[in-house]
């Protein structure tokens, strides 16, 4: 059987543009990798701008009966950004550390699988790679799309591990075992255009919006719970049309985003953000998207998977987390149990991302563990 480099896997993935949503050419380096491993690779495009085209792989390795453990991850990254000393997309290691856009989130965990099952003699099960170019986007044509697929064929993994760059200050120390929900929202109110000096003959929406505002920031969602913390809502967004001194603007905008834990439902917070605005001002425009649910995996075989694998690799007891952001989870929890599990995250997104190369090959032999153990159960 072949056996993978995984740094050397990553810096050419990285080496690859994929900013998201991504398809093509950085596909068709995990697909040559994956095909070599006598993984039947699947692959499918869906959609068309804004949210797309978006390209998809399923690829599956089978052994016969037994537990079917999959690995999910993405391709697309978010973009470059000003400020990169070099070719964001050349990657390179210096001083230890492989740099380029995708190192940490998460092209490096992408490659550590690919090596992990590359040295697993498989005599039975199913393992399998569930990979995305559009989880740093809204997800349209993404993982929603695999898990149809998926389905239309009933095939269903027994447990997933995602490999989201989970840790904080070194490799191991965060597992995410849930992740709260995500909601967008964004306020409009109209008024009517005119001279400030003849306010009588305008209707200025900015006082009417700043009420509505006010009132949403001030709800008290949640105290958290013992799993999750508080919910929050945070505007991250004013404006009007213009910003000329003279002139009442005809309306007013405000953008914001509730990160939620799972005593609530994305349904009931846009009814309480509409109650909450309507009760101030009727007739102000709410639009709303729901980015994922709150959800939580309950402890199993797939808890004692990860957290064995790091004792044994790392020699320290890893921390069950709920916090940060979303995950393509909130989606694969229809699925089965769900972990996210990966690199330390203090670069992710960030000018001159990076990953150390003894955390990738760590990693490597880490989910190597967690897949053996899968296979086992």
């Amino acid at each position: 059987m072949l056996l993978i480099d995984p740094v050397d896997l990553a810096a050419r993935l990285i080496s690859v543009p994929s900013v998201t949503p991504a398809s093509g050419p950085v596909f068709d380096v995990l697909d040559e990798a994956l095909s070599g491993l006598g993984f039947t690779v699947h692959r499918f495009i869906l959609g068309a701008a804004p949210d797309g085209p978006t390209e998809n792989m399923v690829a599956i390795r089978e052994r016969g009966p037994g537990p079917h453990i999959g690995f999910a991850g993405h391709l697309d990254v978010v973009p470059a950004g000003e400020g990169w000393t070099g070719d964001a997309f050349a990657a390179r290691i210096e001083d230890g550390r492989l740099i380029g856009r995708g190192a940490n989130d998460m092209k490096s965990a992408i490659a550590a699988a690919v090596a992990a099952v590359s040295e697993i003699d498989q005599q039975s099960g199913t393992l399998s790679f569930l990979i995305t170019g559009d989880e740093e986007g809204y997800a349209t044509f993404g993982t929603p799309r695999i898990i149809d697929w998926l389905n239309e064929r009933a095939i269903r993994p027994d447990m997933i591990l995602i490999g989201e760059p989970t840790s904080e200050t070194r490799l191991g120390d965060t597992v995410k075992i849930g992740r709260r929900g995500s909601l967008n929202f964004w306020l409009t109110a109209k008024g009517v255009q005119g001279h400030v000096a003849y306010p009588h003959k305008a209707d200025n929406p900015v006082p009417r919006l700043a009420r509505v505002v006010a009132a949403l920031s001030a709800l008290h969602l949640d105290d958290g719970t013992d799993a999750f913390p508080p919910s929050n809502l945070e505007f991250v967004a004013l404006g009007t049309p213009t910003a000329a001194s003279n002139l009442i603007p005809g309306e007013a905008s405000a953008q914001g985003n509730i990160r939620f834990n799972n005593l609530h439902t994305g349904d009931q917070l846009i009814r309480l953000l509409t109650d909450t605005a309507h009760a101030i001002d009727p007739t102000i425009e709410l639009r709303t998207r729901i980015s994922g649910e709150a959800f939580l995996t309950p402890p199993g075989k797939l808890y004692d998977l990860v957290t064995d694998a790091i004792r044994a690799e790392c020699g320290i007891e890893p921390e069950l987390s709920t916090g940060g952001g979303t995950s393509d989870g909130r989606f694969l929890i229809k699925l089965c149990p769900v972990v996210d599990f990966g690199l330390p995250n203090a670069t992710m997104h960030k000018v001159g991302e990076s990953a150390a190369v003894a955390d990738i090959e760590t990693l490597a032999r880490l989910y190597r563990r967690v897949f053996e153990g899968g296979l086992a159960a």
